[in-house]
């Protein structure tokens, strides 16, 4: 069994405790949670206080997962030609900026420029995050690296709406957003003093748009790859309408205050953060591949779940059971559909990551608020989760059908 990466035209392998990495790495990674989960108890009184609809203010989120998506395109291969380092400072240092000009914006339609721009910037920490634990692991210990990375970032989700629901009770929504671009400058200090170089300049590509069409015609040509990022985006539809809908649903349909609701939201955080573990303690044993179906057809079956759960009428209490159930199952699949998808490629590890972060981050935020035009109600919070969560199911054992299928030589 493979265990750690060595990048090609590497004299040896990158010089970075395991300690310090999964720390640094898990602190980039949760730009996302951060982006979206500080602010989210604040939602309905964003809307009131700029005067706009609860469509717009889900809008900010879904432009933020959108720039966070689409810059990884940018971000990866910049970071397979300059190295990890350059790409990720510049990336952490825009984000602060941007932080401060969402403080001051004076309409929706400047904050939702402003939003874009800050999901471009924070798609740095992202996907080098990724491509670095890619640089330094494979195989299973990848997929063991990636959920200690989780242990980190996941705790992002748990602490950050609490958080936001206490910031509630003394600031308003530009308050959270100061408290913002504070954090990216903190981690913009962490970022300088504690992460190494670990793609040297002998694994570096030349550069030019020749090299890097050339890295995504290897991507593409990959049906196992093409396959899982199919499924990763259904995941993200998944993923992202609870994520939207969910404040709406609970505060505005079941009567959560907006620290229950920050409560609610890190119970099911810290049930993501369980199956990820879950999975580092397994996953050695039964490879990446067996738990990567078993957490897809869990997803799926809880995503089914809550559908009946609407249907038939159990209110709060089937949300509060089945939403912990999705989020769990979710948490076993993911690290092990990204380590599947960048095994066999370490001489483009940006540009896969990218890939596979983009379609997650842009498809997601663009469904779910289409399907919520009608308003966001429990059931259609559900329904838009479990055919979603039955795409990624499908998809994704088809994709672990294929590992398993025989390979056809070319012909000459």
């Amino acid at each position: 069994m493979t265990t750690r990466a060595v990048p090609i035209g590497a004299v040896s392998p990158p010089i970075m405790s395991v300690r310090r990495s999964i720390l640094v790495l898990g602190l980039l990674e949760a730009f996302g949670p951060l982006s979206m989960d500080l602010y989210l108890p604040q939602l309905p009184q964003l809307a009131s206080s700029l005067h706009t609809s609860d469509a717009l203010a889900q809008a900010t989120m879904s432009v933020c997962m959108i720039g966070l998506g689409a810059g990884q395109l940018v971000a990866g291969p910049l970071s397979d030609r300059f190295g990890r380092r350059r790409p990720l400072l510049i990336g952490i240092a825009l984000f602060t900026l941007l932080s401060i000009v969402c403080v001051v914006a004076p309409t929706i339609e400047i904050l939702l420029v402003a939003r874009l721009l800050q999901g471009l910037a924070g798609s740095a920490g992202l996907v080098i995050s990724l491509a670095v634990a890619r640089d330094m692991f494979s195989g299973a210990e990848l997929s063991r690296m990636l959920s200690l990375l989780a242990l980190v970032s996941a705790s992002t989700p748990i602490v950050a709406p609490v958080l936001g629901g206490q910031l509630a009770r003394v600031m308003d929504w530009r308050g959270i957003f100061a408290v913002l671009a504070g954090i990216g400058a903190a981690l913009f200090v962490l970022a300088l003093a504690g992460l190494k170089e670990t793609l040297p300049p002998a694994a570096r590509h030349p550069g030019g748009a020749g090299a890097m069409a050339g890295h995504f015609r290897e991507l593409r040509r990959d049906s196992l790859f093409v396959l899982l990022v199919v499924a990763a985006a259904a995941g993200g539809v998944a993923f992202f309408s609870y994520l939207s809908m969910s404040s709406f649903v609970l505060q505005d349909q079941f009567g959560l205050t907006p620290q229950l609701f920050s409560l609610f939201f890190a119970t099911n955080a810290l049930a993501s953060l369980l199956g990820s573990q879950l999975s580092r303690v397994i996953v050695a044993r039964l490879g990446p591949a067996r738990m990567y179906l078993a957490g897809q057809l869990a997803t799926t079956a809880a995503a089914l779940l809550l559908v009946a759960a609407v249907l038939l009428g159990w209110g709060l209490v089937g949300m509060l059971v089945v939403l912990p159930l999705f989020l769990f199952a979710s948490g076993v699949g993911g690290p092990n559909g990204t380590t599947l998808a960048l095994g066999a490629h370490s001489a483009r590890a940006g540009t896969a990551a990218a890939v596979l972060g983009t379609v997650t981050f842009t498809v997601g935020p663009i469904v779910a608020p289409l399907a919520s035009i009608g308003g966001s109600t429990a059931l259609t919070m559900a329904v838009t989760i479990g055919a979603a969560g039955t795409v990624a199911g499908l998809v994704g054992w088809l994709a672990v059908r294929r590992m398993r299928a025989p390979v056809t030589p070319p012909t000459a």
